[in-house]
C-alpha cells in the first residue's frame, strides 16, 4: 500500500494531536515493542511511535524495520517522532483518494 501526498496530508493533521503511543527506550527494538506497535495499529490504525537516544542512521534502520514487520505505511517522521498508518478491517479513518 502507498499513500498519495494528499492522503499523507490528510493523516498529518489528523496525527498532529495524537501523544505517542509506543516509545522505544534503551532496549532498542524488541519482539515486545513489535507486538506493541501492531496491537496499538490494529486498535487505532493511525499512531505515534517516539525512538529516544539514536543516530540518524540507527533511527532510519529501526523506521525500516518497523514498516516492514508491522506492513504499516511510515506518514511522518520529525525528529525523534513517528508517524504510522495502517488501515483495520473496520476501516475507521476514510482516506480521500
Amino acid at each position: 500500500m502507498t499513500l498519495s501526498t494528499k492522503q499523507k496530508q490528510f493523516l498529518k493533521g489528523l496525527a498532529h494531536h495524537l501523544s505517542p503511543v509506543v516509545m522505544l527506550g534503551g532496549n532498542g527494538l524488541t519482539e515486545g515493542v513489535l507486538a506493541e506497535i501492531d496491537n496499538a495499529l490494529n486498535h487505532h490504525e493511525l499512531i505515534k511511535v517516539k525512538i529516544a537516544g539514536a543516530d540518524r542512521e540507527t533511527k532510519q534502520l529501526i523506521v525500516d524495520a518497523i514498516v516492514r514487520e508491522t506492513q504499516s505505511e511510515a506518514v511522518q517522521k520529525i525528529g525523534h517522532v513517528l508517524v504510522l498508518f495502517r488501515p483495520s478491517e473496520e476501516k475507521k479513518i476514510q482516506l480521500p483518494r
